[in-house]
């Protein structure tokens, strides 16, 4: 009998443990993931765009195009340079209202 309930209360004991470091992380990824969706938030609304994964994929395709283009111009390759930072703001413009 005494056994059992030295058992019992080690379980009991564990599963506070797991519980509070379960509500930990919990707690502090939430805040992350909050903090994350009002930096999108906010992005989108200073860019003039909608909150989709969409946009979101849009946009970093748009400024990889202009990076591109900033760095073929930088290399002195004219033409791939335009080309690279017309498709840039082909992309970016359709995500801006």
């Amino acid at each position: 009998m005494q056994v059992e309930g030295f058992f019992e209360g080690l379980g009991q004991v564990l599963g506070r443990a797991i519980r509070f470091v379960v509500d930990v992380l919990s707690g502090a990824l939430g805040a992350v993931a909050d903090a994350f969706d009002d930096f999108l938030r906010g992005l989108a609304s200073a860019i003039g765009m909608d909150v989709s994964i969409f946009s979101i994929i849009l946009l970093i395709i748009g400024l990889l195009f202009l990076y591109n283009g900033v760095r073929a111009l930088l290399r002195r390759s004219i033409i791939g340079g335009i080309i690279w930072l017309f498709l840039g703001l082909v992309v970016m413009g359709w995500l801006i209202r």
